[in-house]
């Protein structure tokens, strides 16, 4: 099975462990997982949810720095959290979900989520899928991955329906440190958010709050929509000073 994904698993040097906050709704499955991440030496689970309302009021969840959210949580519909979840925290979000509805799965990553991968995969993808996503990458099947940046770029009248003239505006607001992050970002669509951070001097921390930021200016959700909207309006140059486009 074909993934969106670069190199394997290989732990970093980090300040800390990855802090996993899962949310699902089978005791089985929270004890399996739970045992599975604890068991990379760079992962530890932080908290656990049962249900939409206790994974939006959990304060756990808001220091996580991902969140593995399984789809349908006691019945309820999890994709119409996201929204406010993303709001409340600001680790990155993972679907692990048994379910097969594509159609669900692209909601979910058109409202923020960073990837999806079934219950079915082999831990070893699991850990890989938590880690990848942690360091600002996306995961998804490729088909999958194809048909979210042909929306994101003016399939199905994507581009038609997002309103022209606010553009500048939006990018108007970003701070000149804002810009600096979005030009490094475009420009290296496939490091590591480490990396970025590293390059930009700041911390992982730092980067994450200011893209936090970022992703409300400009109405994205998350890395993916930023690269494609900033390509778009021409913020990767090295002398872009944040005029109109």
């Amino acid at each position: 099975m074909n993934h969106a994904r670069s190199e394997a698993l290989s732990p970093a040097v980090r300040a800390g462990p990855i802090k996993v906050f899962l949310a699902d709704d089978h005791d089985i499955t929270l004890w399996g997982l739970q045992r599975l991440i604890e068991s990379a030496a760079h992962m530890q689970v932080i908290g656990t949810a049962q249900s939409r309302s206790e994974l939006l009021n959990h304060d756990a969840a808001a220091q996580a720095d991902v969140i593995v959210l399984d789809l349908d949580l006691a019945g309820e519909d999890a994709v119409e959290a996201l929204t406010s979840l993303r709001q409340r925290c600001a680790g990155q979000v993972l679907i692990l979900t048994a379910a097969l509805d594509i159609e669900h799965h692209r909601a979910a990553v058109m409202k923020g989520a960073r990837g999806v991968v079934n219950k079915s995969e082999p831990a070893e993808t699991i850990l890989q899928a938590i880690e990848k996503v942690h360091n600002g990458e996306i995961w998804l099947h490729r088909a999958m991955l194809g048909e979210v940046l042909n929306l994101l770029t003016g399939g199905n009248n994507a581009a038609a329906r997002r309103p022209a003239n606010p553009d500048a505006g939006r990018i108007a607001s970003l701070t000149p440190r804002e810009r600096d992050i979005v030009r490094v970002m475009v420009n290296n669509p496939g490091a590591k958010q480490f990396a970025i951070a590293d390059e930009l001097g700041m911390s992982e921390h730092t980067l994450r709050n200011h893209l936090t930021t970022i992703y409300s200016k400009l109405q994205v959700n998350g890395r993916l929509e930023l690269h494609v909207y900033a390509t778009e309006h021409g913020l990767g140059a090295q002398g872009w000073d944040g005029g109109e486009p």
